[in-house]
């Protein structure tokens, strides 16, 4: 009897081990992942501000989906490099610096989501964006950024821009 309880309480000690082992895995593994995402962003941003076109669409997928502030920027990868090719050729594309950042991973690893608030040209502004694994390397695939409105002033920006609004939902 003294030999099955020994057996069991090593069965059971083993297995407490083994879980928080894997725990540990797991855990090292989302923090790495994290780390790369926050990297892969930070370098993203970083290369608008310094006007380096060819990194910046490096770190987007090629059907990658930008949406901007304005009711009509929704651009896939080829209309945004398009839109954007001006102003990196001036020199001065734009300045995004994440004041904070909240990275997610789905269960297997290889899709990733965030949001950021940010410190840009059109002050605080808040940034989503997904990212996917692509021959193993993060990519951003979809990013929306937004101009961040006071509750308090939203009422005189809908005045703002009512007409503008109105144009672009007759197009629609």
């Amino acid at each position: 009897m003294k030999k099955i309880t020994a057996f069991l309480v090593f069965i059971i000690l083993t297995s407490c081990n083994t879980e928080k082992a894997r725990q540990k895995v797991e855990d090292f593994r989302l923090e790495k992942s994290k780390t790369a995402i926050n990297t892969v962003v930070d370098a993203w941003h970083k290369a608008a501000a310094d006007a380096d076109f060819d990194t910046y669409f490096s770190k987007m997928t090629d059907d990658g989906i930008f949406i901007g502030t304005d009711a009509t920027e929704n651009w896939q990868n080829k209309e945004f490099r398009e839109f954007s090719k001006p102003y990196f050729d001036k020199g001065k594309a734009w300045s995004f610096t994440a004041l904070e950042r909240n990275v997610y991973l789905s269960e297997y690893g290889d899709i990733a989501w965030f949001d950021e608030l940010l410190d840009t040209q059109m002050e605080l502004c808040r940034g989503s964006g997904v990212l996917k694994k692509v021959d193993d390397t993060w990519k951003i695939s979809h990013y929306v950024l937004s101009i961040a409105v006071p509750n308090d002033n939203v009422k005189e920006v809908v005045a703002l821009k009512k007409e503008n609004d109105s144009i672009v939902k007759s197009k629609l």
